[in-house]
């Protein structure tokens, strides 16, 4: 069993332990608290529509947005030693492109959504690309290179549409935020299980994955093994531009609306944590895109926990807080690399008792 243990540790497995202990803990709590807390029910939405509802339901959809950001944070964690704080200002910047293009026609219809979809991806990917090359060609930190989007892009998203607060009304837009008629589950959360399916293609057809751990882990190696580290460096912005974009259209779908002030605010910090609760070493390197989703998770779980328990809303971050610096600190290299020199010591220590034995 201790040898099981430490492999878990050693091996690709240990990525996963803290998020996946960290969410049957949340999860095991919650069923002594409340044995419904996950109890799903089949109800009738506004709409007339059957839809599944229950805290569980909750907890997937609301953190659709940050699931797919936490993807994208992941690649450019794993490739750069360090992360976007500017993803919340840039998805606003999406929004706001989203909505301008739906209300530059008489009305909205699928196409018009769909053109909206590939500016907005296209605007965020050349932002992305703008922190990309800062970071890749000049060599800025990542934090202070994107610190200029962060600082300045929900000003740009305010100037694309001259408004605080730009509705947008159609049953399309409402059918990506909330449900689409005949399917119960959360569109939101069919968006997050396709942006995963895409990641895994992509790294099973392609060497993403591979030059990218690669460059994390030593950018001077991999040139001198052909890998271009600029090349990657800057792709995994551009990649986290397109989620942005798709977790910003999400975002206006379920408002209904483009608000530059509000949209996914503050959920830099938040994608920064999945990341790190997922297992990942955010000083760049090996990564699982799988651990970032269930961090995801893990931090809203928590959040609906906190308020279940009546916490009130102005002590949940400092409570939320609390947990995470925990969960980090038990999944830090520090601690994994400590626990398994103990494992290490206690099956020496068993071995030679055993020998003295026979």
């Amino acid at each position: 069993m201790k040898n099981k243990i430490t492999n878990i540790f050693k091996g690709g497995f240990g990525q996963l332990t803290i998020p996946i202990v960290a969410i049957c803990m949340l999860v095991v709590f919650n069923l002594f608290r409340d044995p419904s807390f996950f109890s799903v029910g089949i109800t009738h939405n506004n709409d007339g529509n059957i839809v599944l509802a229950g805290n569980l339901i909750s907890i997937i959809n609301a953190a659709s947005e940050l699931a797919v950001l936490a993807m994208g944070m992941t690649l450019v964690t794993a490739a750069c030693a360090g992360q976007d704080i500017s993803v919340g200002a840039a998805a606003a910047i999406a929004g706001s492109a989203f909505v301008k293009v739906l209300k530059s026609g008489p009305e909205i219809t699928g196409f018009s959504v769909i053109l909206a979809f590939v500016i907005a991806c296209c605007v965020a990917m050349i932002f992305g690309a703008f922190n990309g090359t800062l970071v890749s060609v000049f060599n800025i930190q990542p934090m202070i290179a994107t610190l200029i989007l962060f600082t300045c892009g929900r000003s740009i998203a305010y100037w694309i549409n001259g408004g605080a607060s730009v509705p947008v009304d159609s049953p399309i837009i409402k059918a990506i935020g909330s449900f689409i008629p005949g399917i119960p589950v959360p569109t939101p959360v069919l968006i997050v299980i396709l942006v995963a399916i895409i990641f895994k293609l992509v790294f099973h057809f392609t060497s993403l994955e591979l030059f990218t751990q690669s460059v994390g882990i030593n950018g001077n190696a991999s040139r001198l093994n052909g890998i271009n580290a600029t090349f990657i460096r800057l792709l995994t912005f551009i990649i986290l531009g397109v989620c942005v974009a798709v977790a910003g259209i999400i975002g206006v779908s379920r408002l209904g609306l483009i608000n530059h002030e509000t949209l996914l605010l503050d959920v830099e910090m938040d994608a920064i944590l999945a990341v790190a609760i997922g297992g990942n070493n955010l000083g760049g390197g090996k990564f699982k895109i799988s651990g970032s989703i269930i961090g995801a998770y893990v931090i809203h779980m928590l959040t609906v926990t906190l308020y279940a328990m009546k916490v009130p809303s102005t002590d949940v971050k400092a409570y939320k807080a609390i947990v995470i610096v925990i969960l980090v600190v038990i999944g830090s290299p520090v601690i994994k690399s400590k626990f398994t020199k103990f494992m290490t010591q206690m099956k020496n220590r068993k071995q030679a008792v055993s020998m003295k034995g026979t």
